[in-house]
């Protein structure tokens, strides 16, 4: 694999858009430093005026938009060579001074919520707070949760010691750990990679993706005493930050600052427990097609339609998506183009790239999108769905303040979805081959899979663990493979779950930000409703405005303008019928074929 420095700029994004150079970034971090100091200036006004509010909220809004460029900058470098020292020790640098400006900034929640409620009403109506006043309404809102300045500050100083499980395992991950060769489809040494993974598990030769999947779960295997220790710090970790602020949960406290009540989390579990008979229809499905007389774990990625090959190479990918998304507007298709031709992509996997691939908005300067492309038909959905998180950080930063720029995370997946349910249903309008269409329905029913189901079964794992930690129960190896296996037979019953599959747990890096999984499979009900809505009624406007929407209200009531609400069970239930529907029409394909 190429070193970071052998590899084409042509196909790597380009980071002088924020810095030109390390030392100009070393002179902005002065003056970021020099604006933390300035949010000192507004302890004790907040109450005395209107101006006096909204100029503390200023202060605060410009020393954190300062000290975001210090961090993305060396963020986004290390996410290219997660290996490099000095990306290490700028990265370190600027983490300070996220730490001193929450300490610094410690004081701003307390001393607002502490204004008299008459009062807090009385300044809150005024015309001069009126981009502020739903953060100043998040705020009042969370009182009771909110502690005294002496312990937030408190808190905030352990904010960096507290990132130390999620750093470790990124570590462990990105950079030391390193996997066996395998033998491919032509009996070729390969070196086993987090970036080439997903192509062998995919392979047509069952010997192939099975030795994929042994070898790279093994190795985490390998790791999974320290790796449970890792993850069991950062629930406890969870659950202390909760419990200290009086939440009765991680899982309440996690989900209370976007009001999101915990039933939509629970029914979302729910209503996919209901739907497990999908499941165990398409899994005799894929066994009946493959040809097997047992499936396993490692059988579930592979094309269930032979001989159809989708070469999918950077470039034809960029056509496919951009043709696909037409729907979406000129404007948003014009976005598209800017991203490809101005260098927002770091496009090839090289030696220490953080694996996966992800989007990262950078306020004031455009987004930045790093994949690990691999010449695939799904490569070409990953580019599609981190385009989707890409152009929605760019409306939402032009068309909102700093301080309401920053969308939830469970709407993130909406925007990133949609576009991947747009790519599905143009492959399928426009391909005239039957195998073809039958391997998209496919690759359809395999994004229910992996995003509805999966996702759940991921999030049902969080709920499960953190309430093992909050009633006592130690985290080790064994009790998470013992839960995360009781999950996968549940969830993929019919299927052989050998035990090397009861590790799983320990390679997915999400479970270090609590409960977030739980919003790709909410983000994916919704985004397959907008996307049919969009295509049948010709019309994106209630999407596009829900694109710019960034913070300024809770996910639940921004999604409402895009025509979802989550808080019913149609929207989730109905992408689960779709899955059933879809599941019959790929069998019906078959048969002809």
């Amino acid at each position: 694999m190429k070193n970071r420095n052998e590899m084409n700029p042509n196909y790597m994004w380009d980071l002088s858009h924020i810095f030109k150079n390390k030392e100009e970034w070393e002179e902005y971090c002065k003056k970021a430093e020099s604006a933390v100091d300035l949010v000192a200036t507004a302890q004790g006004t907040l109450g005395d005026s209107a101006e006096a509010l909204k100029n503390g909220i200023k202060l605060m809004c410009d020393a954190e938009e300062a000290v975001m460029l210090c961090y993305l900058y060396p963020m986004l470098l290390k996410s290219g060579d997660a290996g490099d020292p000095d990306y290490q020790a700028m990265e370190a640098k600027a983490m300070g001074l996220i730490v001193k400006l929450q300490s610094t900034a410690a004081f701003l929640n307390p001393e607002i919520v502490a204004i008299d409620e008459e009062r807090f009403e009385e300044l809150v109506k005024s015309p001069l707070l009126d981009d502020e006043r739903f953060s100043l309404r998040k705020i009042v809102k969370a009182k009771e949760y909110t502690l005294s300045a002496d312990k937030e500050l408190m808190l905030a100083k352990l904010a960096d010691a507290a990132q130390t499980p999620d750093n470790a395992f990124s570590m462990l991950n990105n950079v030391d750990l390193e996997f066996p060769t395998i033998k491919d489809e032509n009996g070729n040494e390969v070196q086993l990679t987090n970036g080439n993974f997903s192509v062998y598990r995919e392979s047509a030769d069952r010997k192939v993706r099975e030795d994929a999947f042994n070898a790279f779960f093994g190795t985490f295997k390998k790791f999974e005493n320290t790796i449970a220790e890792l993850y069991s710090g950062n629930v406890k970790l969870d659950c202390y930050f909760a419990d200290v602020r009086g939440y009765s949960s991680a899982r309440e406290s996690a989900l209370f600052n976007n009001d999101v009540p915990e039933t939509v989390y629970d029914s979302l579990i729910d209503a996919v427990h209901e739907s497990l008979p999908y499941m165990r229809k398409y899994l005799e499905l894929r066994k009946k097609v493959l040809g097997l007389e047992k499936i396993d774990l490692f059988d579930l990625y592979t094309p269930m339609v032979e001989d159809v090959k989708f070469d999918m190479p950077y470039s034809k990918a960029v056509e496919l998506v951009k043709e696909a998304l037409k729907p979406l507007g000129e404007e948003y298709g014009k976005l598209l183009d800017e991203a490809f031709e101005d260098k927002w992509i770091d496009v090839y996997e090289n030696k220490g790239k953080r694996s996966g691939a992800f989007s990262c908005g950078v306020h004031g300067v455009h987004p930045y999108v790093l994949l690990n492309y691999a010449d695939t038909l799904d490569d070409a959905f990953v580019v599609a769905h981190e385009l989707g998180h890409a152009i929605h950080s760019y409306k939402s930063s032009e068309a909102q303040s700093f301080l309401n720029h920053n969308y939830s995370i469970m709407v993130a997946e909406v925007a990133s979805t949609v576009n991947e349910v747009l790519l599905t249903l143009h492959l399928l309008k426009t391909e005239s081959d039957p195998k073809r269409k039958a391997y998209i329905l496919n690759h359809f029913l395999e994004s229910f899979r992996t995003t509805l189901y999966r996702q759940t079964l991921f999030a049902e794992f969080e709920r499960e663990s953190h309430k093992m930690c909050e009633s006592g129960e130690a985290l080790t190896a064994q009790s998470l493979s013992e839960l995360y296996k009781g999950l996968v037979s549940k969830y993929y019953e019919g299927a052989e779950i050998n035990e090397i599959m009861a590790n799983e747990w320990s390679y997915v890096p999400h479970f270090y930000s609590a409960f977030y999984v739980y919003q790709y499979a909410t983000g994916f009900s919704a985004a397959v409703a907008i996307a049919k809505n969009i295509l049948e009624s010709g019309n994106a406007d209630g999407y596009l405005k829900f694109l710019t929407l960034g913070g300024s209200d809770y996910p639940i009531e921004e999604l409402k303008v895009a025509g979802i609400d989550l808080t019913k069970p149609e929207t989730v239930s109905n992408a689960l019928c779709l899955f059933g529907q879809t599941i019959d029409e790929l069998a019906e394909l078959l048969e002809k074929i």
